[in-house]
């Protein structure tokens, strides 16, 4: 079953949650901007005694207008409060301001997606990344991750490293439970899980499979940190289903990598794994389902997730349900032979080999 929240508000609740969404991307920006501004940091400093509009626009060097459009604007979003004409910081404005989900967040949808939003509509309607023109004549935005503007680069990356740097500590142990000694890292990128991987273990190699462009980055960070001689990069296109896998691999790893395809593209890049992987090989699968997420909000920020792979990666690609990962593994000839939910920040990992006959 797949139910899923309730149409409980009152008409009056359910008006005033429209016109949030009416005006919520000029609530984001305005946001941002009190806390870019440094805003938020000066009445947060001032802790429980709160700051005039005045004193909060000579602390930030702003004209009194600036900071009280800003300042009315945060009242509404819930950043800030007033008492006796002092603004003070809300709980809300401190994780806006403290929150190192939130601003990876925030960023990652100011700077790769804000503009590239505008081009939704024709994303859906055309089955194509239509706002990535913003930054590039790319099919999709990994053909560009290299070119990308230094702060879009930045903002990808900090969104992307986030949520695997939580989850790769604990995924080291169940990967390397069978001691393996040669792993395929497919759709690589900077090589940040290969590298994990040789410092956790001096005999295991690791092959990374990714584009050209993704694997100049990754050669980058293997050889300072030392490891040209156990991790090779293997160039290749993952959307041309005609290129094999090297095989040889005791572990095949994806991680946050099949969310980044469609669902025909998924059943050909396991197939390929399921072709390449010896009888006794496994299959990593390392993704976050919306419906295994314990909290609301990190199942609100999957499904617009989503939105961003529709708008800018490529046109196809979701946060999926579980159930559907595991109709395409089982499609692919592989079956899971084992499940670990919560991990990191609520990711699940399909443990996958080829079905026995």
């Amino acid at each position: 079953m797949r139910n899923y929240g309730n149409d409980k508000k009152s008409a009056f609740e359910a008006k005033f949650e429209a016109q949030k969404l009416a005006f919520a991307a000029i609530a984001f920006q305005a946001v941002k901007a009190l806390r870019d501004l440094g805003i938020l940091t000066v009445v947060e400093a001032s802790g429980k005694e709160g700051l005039t509009v005045e004193e909060v626009a000579e602390k930030v060097n702003l004209s009194r207008y600036g900071a009280l459009v800003l300042l009315e604007a945060g009242l509404s979003n819930n950043v800030v409060w007033l008492k006796d004409d002092k603004y003070i910081l809300t709980k809300t404005g401190h994780f806006i301001l403290n929150d190192t989900l939130t601003k990876v967040n925030m960023d990652f949808t100011n700077d790769v997606c804000y503009e590239g939003m505008f081009k939704l509509k024709e994303s859906v309607q055309e089955g194509r990344a239509a706002g990535l023109e913003v930054f590039g004549d790319w099919d999709t935005i990994y053909e560009g991750l290299s070119k990308l503007p230094q702060d879009v680069q930045k903002s990808w990356f900090d969104f992307d490293h986030y949520y695997s740097d939580l989850v790769f500590p604990h995924a080291l142990e169940y990967v390397f439970k069978n001691s393996p000694k040669r792993i395929m890292d497919v759709g690589g990128n900077t090589g940040k899980w290969a590298i994990t991987c040789a410092k956790h273990n001096p005999d295991v190699k690791v092959t990374i499979l990714d584009l050209p462009g993704q694997l100049e980055m990754a050669a980058k960070n293997i050889k300072a940190n030392g490891f040209e001689g156990r991790v090779e990069g293997h160039p290749i296109n993952l959307l041309d289903h005609s290129n094999a896998f090297p095989k040889g691999h005791d572990v095949i790893w994806m991680s946050q990598f099949l969310d980044c395809f469609g669902e025909d593209d998924i059943l050909e890049l396991l197939k390929r794994a399921e072709a390449a992987l010896d009888d006794e090989g496994a299959l990593f699968i390392n993704e976050t389902y919306w419906d295994k997420q314990k909290y609301e909000p990190a199942t609100y920020s999957l499904h617009h997730t989503s939105l961003y792979f529709t708008a800018l990666a490529n046109g196809t690609s979701r946060m999926y349900h579980s159930e559907d990962m595991y109709k395409l593994v089982e499609a692919a000839g592989l079956e899971v032979v084992d499940q670990i939910d919560d991990m990191g920040v609520s990711h699940t990992i399909l443990k996958c080999m080829k079905k026995r006959k």
